[in-house]
């Protein structure tokens, strides 16, 4: 049972933790079009929440969670070529999660930041590193 409530509560964070990795570089991309201060104050309160409230807290339990997993079935997983794969992926989450940070702090303090256009590229890499996850913990491959 106890490996079923931990599964069930790692996959609740992973998805937090996504909305939050999915949302955040878009609220970027409409941050980095505006030009009235009084939007700009909106997305900067918007920004720092989002980060800090959610996305944060999120990929904590994401990662304790996921590492309490490990732990149970370690002699599984260590063998595994496809965990080893995903655990990777996760640290180049945790990177992208830290980077959206600096770009929230860069925000901030009105800073200087790159265009809408690069958020908007910015914002699809998390979708790509969450597809190649999803398809190597279905799949299992490589074996």
């Amino acid at each position: 049972m106890l490996p079923l409530v931990v599964k069930s509560l790692h996959i609740i964070s992973v998805v937090s933790w996504f909305a939050m990795l999915f949302y955040l570089p878009r609220l970027f991309v409409y941050h980095a079009m505006t030009e009235d201060s009084a939007g700009r104050e909106r997305f900067k309160v918007m920004e720092r929440k989002l980060y800090r409230a959610i996305g944060t807290p999120a990929m904590i339990a994401t990662l304790i969670f996921g590492a309490w997993m490990a732990y149970i079935f370690w002699d599984y997983y260590s063998s595994s070529t496809w965990f080893w794969i995903k655990a990777g992926l996760v640290v180049c989450l945790i990177g992208y999660h830290h980077m959206c940070g600096a770009y929230v702090r860069k925000f901030a303090q009105e800073k200087p930041v790159p265009s809408h256009k690069f958020f908007r590229v910015f914002n699809e890499i998390p979708v790509l590193i969450l597809i190649a996850i999803v398809f190597l913990v279905v799949t299992k491959l490589p074996a």
